[in-house]
């Protein structure tokens, strides 16, 4: 037997598989939005830096720089900030010796600021350049202020914005994870108290489950009623059937030991050989009983399209009525039977099919009565259907007697039968999709037995 995951893990999985791939996409978006967060703030605080200095420059002279303008450059968000500044005809003002260069040949707005990445003494830096037309003492013309700073402060930056949003993200997820393993349990708390209220009732208790549960679960609940009701009604089918079947065999068990008896005690030969003739009959007759409750026990069972066969019902009919016509014609009726030529395919049973029609001809010949005379057996289709009618001219029999006459072990009136042949046939009939009734006749009894013609 193939293991299989609990429930409970199942919907842990499915509800959390979703969201942690999810929080990857989150993830890898926070980064990207915090690299840009961070090249924005530090691209502002390069410019700002930058104006600072310009505006320095501009009033001191090139002199020195403000202790105002020095603090912010040394306190800069991130890291520490790099000058170079030079006046009109590219003399060299203040700050460091050697900026970083860019390898863009030239700008189309030589005024506007330049951002672009470099590499100064071999580290990765991001630099701003910008140019401004400024009065140094006697002297107008271009200054260039370079600022930079290194990628690596920026790069730490923006992996502690990563970082913050990663660890919060994963608190998130460790706490959906337990309230969602834990608020799984209590869903499923319902089916582990209809489980332990199944498992309380005894082998005998199939009446159906009343408890409250959820309505995702109602239909299983439903499902397990109607099977339930199915199995109950079925053991109350199968004990009524034994207890009947027990009943039923009782009698002819008790004749074939009272002829036994009686042949035991006979005084002379004549009554000996006729105790022989009437034991014989005796165990037929309980041999046909039990064969009869064997045919309806089999016929309980669920059919299956496999084991049915396309048959020629035609030949099924003629080989019913050839073993059946020998013991009717020894009895002085009159047999007649009427088919068509050409061939009936239907999808059945043989066995089942022949041992049908052979009990509609004898509960012809054992309820007929005195007045029997002739049993006809006619053959013909009519539609998609094929009917198979048994006649006689004896004891009279009505629609409107149906519900007696297909009953087990029941008989209008009594006679040598079982009660077992016509309920036989009735389940013979549904069991092949078809029916059997009894025909409204002036005279004697009549059934047809009606089945569909295999497409």
């Amino acid at each position: 037997m193939i293991p299989q995951r609990s429930l409970r893990l199942r919907l842990f999985l499915l509800i959390l598989t979703p969201l942690v791939l999810l929080a990857f996409l989150l993830g890898f978006w926070r980064f990207n939005v915090a690299q840009k967060t961070a090249q924005e703030l530090f691209d502002e605080s390069l410019l700002s830096a930058g104006l600072a200095i310009s505006r320095d420059v501009a009033i001191s002279g090139g002199d020195a720089l403000l202790p105002s303008t020095r603090s912010m450059i040394r306190e800069a968000s991130g890291g520490e900030i790099f000058y170079h500044v030079t006046g009109p005809g590219g003399s060299y003002v203040t700050g460091y010796a050697y900026p970083p260069t860019s390898a863009a040949s030239s700008q189309q707005d030589p005024y506007s600021p330049h951002f672009f990445e470099s590499v100064h003494r071999e580290v990765p830096v991001r630099v701003l350049r910008m140019t401004e037309r400024v009065t140094l003492e006697n002297l107008v013309g271009d200054a260039t202020v370079t600022v930079w700073q290194l990628m690596a402060d920026r790069n730490a930056f923006a992996n502690q914005l990563s970082l913050r949003a990663a660890i919060l993200m994963g608190i998130l997820l460790t706490t959906l994870a337990i309230v969602v393993w834990f608020g799984v349990a209590r869903g499923l708390r319902p089916l582990l108290d209809l489980q332990e209220a199944i498992a309380l009732r005894s082998p005998d208790d199939l009446s159906e489950i009343k408890r409250s549960v959820p309505i995702e679960v109602r239909g299983i609940v439903k499902t397990l009623n109607r099977l339930f009701g199915q199995v109950e009604h079925s053991i109350n089918a199968h004990q009524v059937f034994i207890s009947e079947a027990a009943h039923q065999l009782r009698n002819p068990a008790a004749a074939v030991q009272s002829m036994a008896e009686a042949l035991r005690d006979a005084k002379t030969d004549e009554d000996r050989d006729k105790r022989i003739v009437e034991l014989v009959a005796a165990a037929k007759n309980s041999a046909t009983v039990a064969q009869q409750l064997l045919s309806l026990e089999r016929l309980r069972q669920p059919t299956h399209q496999d084991q049915m066969d396309e048959i020629d019902f035609r030949v099924v009919v003629e080989e019913a009525c050839a073993e059946m016509g020998v013991h009717i014609l020894a009895k002085g009726i009159d047999f007649e039977v009427a088919m068509p030529d050409t061939p009936i395919v239907i999808s059945g049973d043989r066995v089942f099919l022949t041992e049908a029609i052979k009990n509609l001809l004898d509960n012809a010949v054992k309820h007929g009565g005195t007045k029997l005379s002739r049993i006809s057996v006619l053959l013909h289709c009519e539609g998609g259907n094929v009917k198979l009618t048994v006649a006689d001219d004896g004891t009279g029999l009505s629609p409107n007697q149906s519900e007696a006459a297909f009953s087990r072990f029941s008989q209008l009136e009594y006679s040598e039968g079982s009660g077992l042949g016509l309920s036989i046939v009735s389940a013979v009939a549904e069991r092949h999709g078809g029916v059997v009734a009894i025909n409204q006749v002036e005279k004697g009894a009549s059934f047809t037995l009606e089945l569909p013609i295999a497409v």
